[in-house]
């Protein structure tokens, strides 16, 4: 009897630790059956940020080391995906690739987007002369496209990974501001805003207890969306040749050695960091549009 009484006592314990486990896996699941792409791309870009974080132990040869014997070797049963100019094995550049261009797009994204959206709340909270000189500094950011602005940062900045990063948040930011502003203003109406300011909340409190809250569905929505714009951007960069340092395996690095080569006699060069590269951006944008689906009240019943 005592016993029973005790395994009585410990399943009402282990179905309310199993109850978070089993509701995360029917929100998954349903996710899933919902937005078939957006779970894809999903899965795709788990797959993505597992393989960067395991490079050096997945990567069949170091991505620096050249084998003069290799150069241009076609994809076999050493090289699986070929060899370069040099011959470094390209899966194992790709595969390092993915760290830096992930890297990269998640760290500037994360900062970027999150400086702009709390700039934009507070924008739209404060109004008058603030909001007009934020607008404006916007309005001379978003005049010039993304490639340009982050060449003309790039080439005062100088070429390293930090800088980059630093020149993605630049870029990223002014859509962002503008974006959550918008949705800022909506929200600064709200009967339970105006409550709080009539009971005497200041103002930074109401700002980040009932509006930086209600603007989180749209920056998961913007962070997501970014995510691609950021990589292709960093790529780009990489491309001509003002992004990270010649010597750091990048996906739009290699897509710049490519093109020095004769890609008729060696398409591999070109291919293979080319799909990385577009399944990447597909992967975040179907993820980007499935968020935006289950998290915008509008599109949510649809």
């Amino acid at each position: 009897m005592a016993r029973q009484r005790s395994a009585e006592q410990e399943l009402p314990q282990e179905r309310a630790v199993l109850t978070p486990t089993l509701v995360t896996v029917r929100a998954g699941l349903s996710f899933a059956r919902k937005k078939p792409l957006g779970a894809f791309g999903a899965i795709v870009l788990a797959a993505m940020v597992l393989v960067a974080i395991l490079a050096p132990w997945i990567a069949p040869f170091d991505p620096s080391e050249p084998y003069v014997e290799r150069t241009f070797s076609a994809p076999g049963t050493e090289f699986l995906l070929g060899g370069d100019q040099i011959g470094r094995d390209i899966l194992s550049r790709l595969i390092y690739g993915a760290r830096i261009s992930l890297f990269v797009g998640l760290v500037s994204v994360s900062i970027g987007i999150s400086l702009g959206s709390l700039l934009g709340v507070v924008s739209a909270y404060f109004g008058s002369k603030i909001d007009l000189v934020v607008q404006r500094l916007v309005d001379a950011f978003l005049a010039f496209p993304a490639i340009i602005l982050g060449l003309t940062l790039m080439a005062v900045l100088g070429s390293s990974v930090t800088n980059i990063i630093i020149a993605l948040c630049i870029v990223l930011a002014p859509g962002s501001i503008r974006t959550v502003r918008s949705q800022a203003l909506a929200i600064k109406e709200m009967d339970y805003v105006l409550a709080a300011r009539a009971i005497g909340a200041s103002d930074w409190g109401i700002i980040f207890r009932h509006m930086v809250p209600n603007c989180f569905a749209i920056f998961i929505v913007l962070a997501t969306i970014t995510l691609g714009l950021a990589i292709i951007v960093e790529s780009s960069l990489s491309f001509l040749g003002v992004g990270v340092p010649p010597n750091v395996p990048t996906w739009g690095g290699m897509l710049s050695d490519a093109a020095y080569t004769d890609i008729g006699g060696a398409p591999w060069l070109s291919i293979f960091p080319g799909v990385a590269l577009a399944l990447a951006v597909f992967a975040i944008n179907f993820l980007g549009d499935a968020m935006r689906d289950v998290l915008d009240p509008w599109l949510r019943g649809r």
